[in-house]
């Protein structure tokens, strides 16, 4: 099955790598794309639970979903995030 989920914090290309490399160990997951502009991260999935494990990973980087509470621990979270993937 095919899910988008719109996150929060996604700003440029560091944040998308990290969430990519993040997302794509879960090997319940495939067809992973993140679109900065739209801040729209897709994916295919095998079972809820993948899609809820791919929720729950997006929010302890810093980019909680657009219908949850975005804290100012995830906004800093995202910039840390966001300066791994520029330096990876």
């Amino acid at each position: 099955m095919k899910t988008s989920i719109i996150i929060q914090n996604l700003k440029c290309g560091g944040c998308a790598k990290t969430i990519y490399t993040h997302l794509e160990k879960l090997k319940s997951l495939s067809d992973i794309e993140v679109e900065i502009e739209p801040s729209k991260v897709s994916f295919n999935y095998n079972d809820m639970e993948s899609a809820l494990e791919a929720k729950r990973i997006l929010k302890s980087l810093g980019y909680p979903s657009i219908t949850d509470r975005n804290s100012m621990v995830d906004k800093t979270k995202s910039f840390i995030s966001c300066a791994s993937g520029k330096i990876s």
